[in-house]
């Protein structure tokens, strides 16, 4: 079979195709064809070796992905052969709160990554696909969405009638736009682009906010909601916009930090005590979460955004085109 590995952190330009061995499947274990990958911002930051300074090298990396169930090892039970399946991004997380030593089986970074023709994986770590979706929409749910599902959702406990704030239109912003939408709360978005912007309101949003025209959009989120603040942030930029954030949710809101896009740095805590708002970190989410997005998924025959996908072959090409920041939604890549 043929998989990429990442031979140096130096950037898309290290991946290399290389030939293996088909791997087979022990006890307990599941033997996948991959159909296909979506990529993730987390993605770039291994490649250029800014995601751990630790990272074995040469690794195969990304966690995202769907594959059909090809090959099955002794006392498997939770999936059977001809069945598409989504790897879950932390392995070991069935359920609850994560250990320290449950975290470090997320896939793509250094363990077992799915950029590769056969993965084996053990059956818990599998979820069934939704059937509406197509191979490229079911690739982009295990971390983008159900990151944002976690964040809303599963620890956010968003009400009908909350105002959610999200940032920027890659996919965890697109997903929590989409969530929020069916879940009945009124979503704002922010990007520095009006075409994005008019896209994302077409997809449902309530209001949109170019930050490089409106540098003050803590502002103007509080004016669109009457000067009270918003429910939700889900917070993508880190250090960088955090501040922002911190004035733009309201008393006893919830800001998700999710990604440092913005970059990192020191942040005052003072504005979370006084206005007594909760910060949370989101770490993908638990198989249990993720199942139960699934039948949400299904349920409103939600569609995920899809910005291009690029074949197998060219997978160095889908990473530069992430890096360069063009995209609306997800990036894929096909068998």
């Amino acid at each position: 079979m043929k998989a990429f590995e990442l031979t140096e952190a130096s950037g898309p330009q290290a991946l290399k195709v290389v030939d293996r061995p088909d791997p087979r499947p022990s006890p307990r274990q599941v033997l996948l064809r991959m159909e296909a990958w979506s990529l993730n911002y987390r993605d770039l930051m291994v490649a250029h070796g800014q995601y751990s300074a630790r990272l074995p090298l040469p690794l195969t990396p990304l966690s995202d992905g769907v594959g059909r169930v090809v090959e099955i090892g002794d006392g498997v039970t939770r999936v059977k052969v001809g069945d598409r399946v989504m790897p879950i991004f932390v392995q070991k997380w069935m359920c609850g709160m994560p250990a320290e030593s449950i975290s470090k089986s997320a896939l793509g970074a250094g363990g077992t990554g799915l950029l590769a023709e056969l993965v084996v994986l053990d059956e818990q770590g599998l979820v069934h696909a939704p059937e509406h979706l197509s191979n490229e929409e079911a690739a982009t749910l295990p971390c983008a969405a159900l990151t944002a599902w976690h964040a809303l959702v599963a620890a956010g406990q968003l009400q009908p009638g909350n105002t959610v704030l999200t940032q920027g239109t890659g996919g965890v912003s697109l997903f929590a736009l989409q969530l929020g939408v069916i879940a009945g709360a009124r979503v704002l978005i922010t990007s520095k682009s009006d075409a994005k912007l008019e896209r994302a309101k077409k997809m449902g949003a309530s209001a949109a906010i170019n930050y490089q025209a409106t540098p003050d959009w803590d502002k103007a989120a509080r004016e669109l909601t009457a000067g009270t603040g918003v429910d939700h942030v889900v917070e993508l930029g880190g250090a960088g916009t955090l501040p922002r954030s911190m004035k733009a949710v309201r008393y006893g809101g919830t800001i998700s930090l999710i990604g440092v896009l913005a970059g990192g740095g020191e942040v005052n805590p003072t504005p979370l005590l006084m206005r007594n708002v909760r910060l949370q970190g989101i770490f993908v989410g638990s198989r249990e979460m993720f199942e139960a997005m699934n039948r949400a998924i299904d349920l409103h025959r939600l569609r995920p955004i899809i910005d291009r996908v690029f074949p197998f072959s060219e997978a160095a090409e889908a990473y530069r085109y992430l890096q360069s920041a063009r995209h609306f939604g997800k990036i894929c890549i096909s068998r």
